[in-house]
């Protein structure tokens, strides 16, 4: 890419044709502040922060809007900018109530940390917004309207994801943003709202209070069971590096709050994954191709947008609800405990997952395998709550029996992560050999569609990952033209995948995503075990507890309906 010499605050520097003065000056480690930029939607220029002044050029302009030109003499401080961005500042806290204490970014704001660099009266303003409402969106979601900045970010990323459920309607001489009332759209409860609100406008269901209540009760037996991503993501909460791999530390953090069992959800991944290759082998052609069901959001998107697809979704139930439902009987009868004393809390990089738990087709003889869904973030907070030091924390392995996951169970996380797992052991059970390589890289990264084709006794099967939604309707669209073009598709409605999730720290980027996702692929390379079948503990469940057709039906698969709109 062609390079371009221009000058930030008296330094020379290097910047890309076609970058934006903001995005050169990042690169080259300046720091302009800048609140509704987020590298992953497009230009809006709606905060008014990142003003700069140009050398030749009247006026303040906005660097995020501002493309950089060769020779470009450019000034990031100056009086009259630090002046109108804190006039800006202001205006912005006129619109938006502020409850930090419990705020998704408590201890990232960017909003208050200029706040405080500038010195700005967040009351200079009266709070135009304070009678704004709440909205509710089922159990998964909040947005606030009243913390609202009005940057739109929200309303992109949920167009992005094919959704549309947020819009901007006029309210007398003001525009809000607001969920549609059209009977047609729906939140399918992805989050990504929420990790591109730069203010917090939006957050998860709170549960951590709820949780706290059986940790309390010595009659309940407590069980934390936390999902792949979280282990190369939660370490962002305490200040470690994006990616950092925290496995052993996260479940002594978790056994400090009093819990009974820690498990890992990587575990139920395998047994997700044995069971999807099963459906991939074993379905007609005439219900092909099998779409992907371990990412509530998507199921939610194809049971209100495209029900005509329900046949296809695989009924194989996702995998921390997998691992609920086993917990719930074989490790109880094992154990002899109880089922109905037995309090299941699920770490989860999601918060569709906290929507997922309420279905009552997932219920095993009358009970919810997971009772309690804990965001990542939420997580953090408990553990800050309790003075619970992250990164000084014993580190500890998660309990047996489910504890040990193969590298198959724990790429998960990623995109691909699923499609990659379910071949490795479609391929065995097919072939009767292993794969001679494990990393279907093909599938791996962060493009929005990826392909591969493997040859499954004796037949070309054509395979779709699916990373995030922005491409969706196009895939489906091809599909319903051609039939029988994929035999399998993934679909994580989060861009990167579970590393990217609704529940994730913030900010985030594809960079950030990528981080995190390297390091689970970095487990995998160094698993004893990485096929999903030859786990020894799938083994020993499918041998004594999951002996019949009867049984694993029951136990390991669901159903799906078409939803009409729910919020």
């Amino acid at each position: 890419m062609e390079k371009i010499k221009i000058i930030i605050d008296n330094k020379e520097l290097e910047a890309k044709k076609g970058q934006t003065i903001l995005e050169a000056a990042k690169e080259n480690g300046i720091e302009i502040p800048a609140l509704c930029f987020h590298p992953d939607l497009n230009i809006k220029a709606n905060c008014r922060i990142c003003l700069i002044e140009i050398k030749g050029k009247k006026g303040l302009l906005t660097a995020c809007s501002t493309k950089a030109e060769r020779g470009m003499e450019v000034i990031t401080e100056s009086p009259e900018i630090r002046k109108a961005r804190k006039i800006n500042l202001e205006l912005i806290f006129g619109q938006h109530c502020e409850e930090c204490g419990d705020c998704v970014r408590n201890h990232n704001c960017r909003l208050l940390d200029l706040a405080q660099e500038y010195g700005i009266k967040s009351s200079r303003f009266s709070d135009r917004k304070a009678e704004f409402p709440c909205y509710n969106f089922d159990s998964a979601l909040v947005y606030d309207s009243s913390k609202c900045i009005d940057c739109r970010n929200c309303v992109e990323a949920c167009a992005r994801q094919n959704v549309h459920y947020l819009e901007v309607k006029k309210n007398k001489s003001f525009y809000e943003v607001v969920p549609s009332e059209n009977p047609k759209r729906d939140c399918i409860y992805c989050g990504q709202c929420l990790v591109h609100c730069p203010v917090g406008a939006f957050e998860a269901v709170g549960e951590f209070e709820d949780v706290e209540k059986p940790l309390q009760d010595k009659n309940k037996f407590v069980i934390f069971q936390f999902a792949p991503a979280v282990r190369t993501s939660i370490g962002e909460e305490f200040g470690m590096t994006a990616g950092a791999i925290v496995t052993e530390k996260l479940v002594g953090a978790i056994k400090k709050l009093g819990v009974n069992k820690v498990f890992d959800v990587s575990v139920g991944a395998d047994f997700t994954t044995i069971e999807e290759a099963k459906e991939l082998i074993e379905r007609k052609p005439s219900e092909l191709p099998v779409l992907s069901s371990c990412c509530p959001a998507w199921v939610k998107f194809v049971e209100f947008y495209h029900p005509e697809f329900i046949p296809n979704i695989a009924t194989t139930r996702s995998p921390h609800i997998f691992l609920g439902s086993l917990i719930k009987s074989y490790f109880a009868e094992k154990e002899k405990l109880d089922p109905k004393n037995i309090v299941v809390v699920s770490v989860m990089p999601c918060v569709a997952k906290k929507y997922e738990v309420i279905r009552d087709e997932l219920r095993i003889n009358g009970l919810k395998p997971v009772d309690y869904v804990l965001t990542t973030r939420e997580l953090a907070f408990l553990l800050k709550k309790k003075n619970i030091d992250f990164k000084t924390a014993k580190e500890e392995k998660p309990d047996i029996p489910f504890g040990v996951p193969s590298g198959a169970g724990v790429i998960y996380g990623a995109t691909g992560g699923v499609m990659e797992s379910a071949l490795r052991t479609a391929y065995e059970k097919i072939n009767g050999r292993p794969l001679k390589n494990f990393n279907l890289k093909e599938v791996r990264g962060q493009k929005a569609v990826k392909a591969a084709t493997l040859k499954l006794g004796g037949k070309k099967i054509k395979v779709a990952v699916v990373n995030g939604l922005d491409k969706i309707e196009e895939i489906l669209a091809d599909i319903r033209k051609k039939p029988g073009l994929y035999h399998c598709v993934e679909v994580m409605a989060c861009r990167g995948g579970c590393v990217g999730g609704g529940g994730q720290p913030v900010p985030v980027s594809d960079k950030i995503r990528a981080a995190r996702a390297k390091s689970l692929y970095n487990i995998d390379d160094k698993a004893g075990v990485r096929l999903a079948h030859k786990n020894p503990v799938v083994e020993d469940v499918y041998r004594n507890f999951l002996t019949s057709e009867e049984k694993i039906k029951f136990f390991c698969h669901t159903k799906y309906s078409k939803k009409l709109k729910e919020n």
